[in-house]
């Protein structure tokens, strides 16, 4: 079920700053050693992330890789560097669902982010991709060095993108319809591209949040959930969290 429309670039803030410069706090997730294609390597610290590392098999297919944390409500800024510049036939930058894909084999050199209802991405050639479909949103970027942000507004639904701090304008909205949490990710086609987690930041939480957290870490299984007294989508919202601390709670230390 579509959950959103693309908006036009042109309605973009030129004034707008990246969030963090608004009240936002700094975060600590990274890429996850769970979620992740074979044909990528993380650094010791998993906030660098390599692909197609074969000196012999080189590229192939795409490979994906997606953030340790899933978001499920308030905003979310993150910024990931190109380490290298962009090139082949797509490297992305979006978020998706615990159900987008990672992987696409035999030498199927696809959009990854955006091929299906699960995921949502930017491609290094300008176009935004959903349900496998496309537009143009920007200008194409292949520098070396070259930072994209991504604002995860799960308040407002919204999802938009920054090149080195510069804002691109609102790219989807109605991402606060979709029933399940939102993972940072980035894929690649091409062999040699490393990108960089910089910046993770979001806002403070709610009071709401705040009680729903402290419910979660509480519970000894997500099942119980069902048995308290609330409406759904704040029962939705408190098994997500919980599997979030699930999750936190099996991770290896850093």
């Amino acid at each position: 079920m579509r959950t959103g429309g693309l908006q036009h670039p042109n309605t973009r803030p030129a004034s707008m700053k990246p969030p963090l410069l608004q009240g936002f706090v700094e975060e600590t997730w990274t890429w996850s050693s769970d979620g992740l294609s074979s044909d990528t390597e993380l650094s010791p610290c998993r906030r660098d992330v390599y692909f197609h590392t074969d000196p012999v098999l080189e590229s192939c297919g795409t490979a994906g890789v997606r953030g340790s944390t899933g978001f499920v409500q308030g905003e979310h800024y993150w910024e990931v560097e190109f380490l290298e510049p962009a090139s082949g036939y797509s490297v992305m930058v979006g978020v998706g669902t615990s159900k987008a894909a990672l992987h696409a084999g035999s030498y199927e050199y696809i959009n990854l982010l955006g091929k299906d209802t699960e995921s949502w991405g930017l491609s290094y050639k300008g176009t935004f991709w959903h349900r496998c479909s496309s537009r143009q949103y920007t200008e194409p970027f292949y520098d070396r060095g070259t930072v994209i942000g991504v604002h995860l507004n799960l308040k407002e639904g919204t999802l938009t993108f920054y090149k080195n701090r510069q804002c691109l304008g609102l790219a989807f909205t109605g991402l606060h319809k979709v029933l399940s949490p939102l993972y940072p990710m980035v894929s690649s086609t091409a062999p040699g591209i490393e990108l960089s987690l910089g910046l993770r930041s979001s806002t403070l939480p709610t009071l709401e949040e705040r009680c729903l957290s402290t419910l979660a870490h509480g519970l000894a299984k997500k099942d119980l959930v069902d048995l308290l007294p609330l409406p759904v989508a704040v029962r939705w919202k408190l098994k997500s969290l919980k599997e979030g601390c699930d999750r936190d709670a099996l991770a290896p230390e850093l």
